[in-house]
C-alpha cells in the first residue's frame, strides 16, 4: 500500500543525473522549436548562481525550474549560458515545464514558491522571466507584468525565442503579495 505521502511531490534541487529526464519533459512540451540541449543545461547546472529545482515523485522527474541569481533587465537567450553575476538582485525565471502526463495538478507553483521564497529571503523582491508559446496569460495569473528592455542587446536576446516572446517582471512589494 503507497502512504499518501508518497504521492506529494517532492521539491529538490536540479541535479546532473536529472538532465535525461529533463530533455524528455523538454521534447514532451516544447517539441524542437524550443528544446535546449543538455550540454546548456550540464552547463547551467555548473553556474555558481543557479537555484534550479526538480520536482520528483518515487524517484520519477515530473517537472524542473532552471533559474539563476542575476540582474535587472538581462536577457538569457535560447540555448544560451547563464552568465556571470557581481550583484545579483533579481530572480531570473529561465524555463520551467511540467511533463504533459502531470499537467494541471498545481505542481508548477510547487516548484515556483520555494524560489520565490528564497528570494525573499536574500532581500531580492524582483524576479524576470521571457514568456513563450501563449504563456503570457498564465504568467499574469503569477503576477508577471510585461517589462520593456532598454537595452538593444537585451531586446536582441529576446528575439531569439521567437515572434511572441514577451519580457515580463515579478516585484514583491515588501507585504508578501508579490510573492505568495
Amino acid at each position: 500500500m503507497t502512504a499518501a505521502k508518497d504521492l506529494i511531490p517532492c521539491v529538490r534541487p536540479l541535479q546532473h543525473s536529472d538532465l535525461q529526464g529533463l530533455m524528455e519533459i523538454q521534447r514532451a512540451c516544447y517539441g524542437a522549436a524550443y528544446a535546449e540541449s543538455e550540454s546548456v543545461f550540464a552547463r547551467r547546472l555548473a553556474h555558481p548562481l543557479h537555484c534550479s529545482l526538480a520536482l520528483e515523485r518515487d524517484g520519477a522527474l515530473l517537472g524542473y525550474l532552471a533559474a539563476y541569481w542575476s540582474e535587472a533587465g538581462k536577457v538569457t537567450p535560447l540555448h544560451g549560458d547563464f552568465e556571470p553575476c557581481t550583484a545579483p538582485g533579481v530572480l531570473y525565471l529561465h524555463d520551467m515545464a511540467v511533463h504533459p502526463a502531470h499537467a494541471g495538478q498545481g505542481l508548477a507553483r510547487r516548484l515556483l514558491a520555494p524560489l520565490w521564497a528564497q528570494a525573499r529571503a536574500r532581500g531580492i523582491h524582483v524576479s524576470c522571466l521571457v514568456s513563450v508559446q501563449g504563456t503570457q496569460d498564465y504568467w499574469r495569473r503569477h503576477g508577471y507584468r510585461p517589462q520593456a528592455l532598454p537595452d538593444p542587446e537585451q531586446r536582441l536576446r529576446l528575439t531569439s525565442y521567437g515572434e511572441d516572446a514577451l519580457f515580463m517582471q515579478r516585484t514583491d512589494s515588501g507585504d508578501n503579495a508579490g510573492y505568495a
